[in-house]
């Protein structure tokens, strides 16, 4: 069973920024994607930015510009570097790994406040 741990949430100010990582207890190669999502209070998970096994990636429109899905292979990591952060990115962000099964992280919380 994959383990995803999450880690860099926290509270920061408007325009401030943060960057979370996803750990995986496997190797990330075994993985079609890789993404991030995010819930926020009474509204649905949706997708924040994914990472392909090529390499190539997308994002969701109200984040393009100002977050940046990265990995790094040699350490079954990957990245969400997130700037200029706004509140309405006030939401707990989860990790999501697609292999032979889907497999989700504990999730942590990140609030844009000031």
């Amino acid at each position: 069973q994959v383990q995803l741990v999450e880690s860099g949430g926290g509270l920061v100010q408007p325009g401030g920024s943060l960057r979370l990582s996803c750990a995986s207890s496997t190797s990330i190669f075994s993985f079609s994607a890789m993404g991030w999502y995010r819930q926020a209070p009474g509204k649905q998970r949706e997708l924040v930015a994914k990472i392909f096994g090529g390499g190539s990636t997308n994002y969701a429109d109200s984040v393009k510009g100002r977050f940046t899905i990265s990995r790094d292979n040699a350490k079954n990591t990957i990245y969400l570097q997130m700037n200029s952060l706004k509140p309405e990115d006030t939401a707990v962000y989860y990790c999501r790994a697609d292999g032979r099964f889907v497999s989700w992280g504990q999730g942590t919380p990140v609030t844009v406040s000031s």
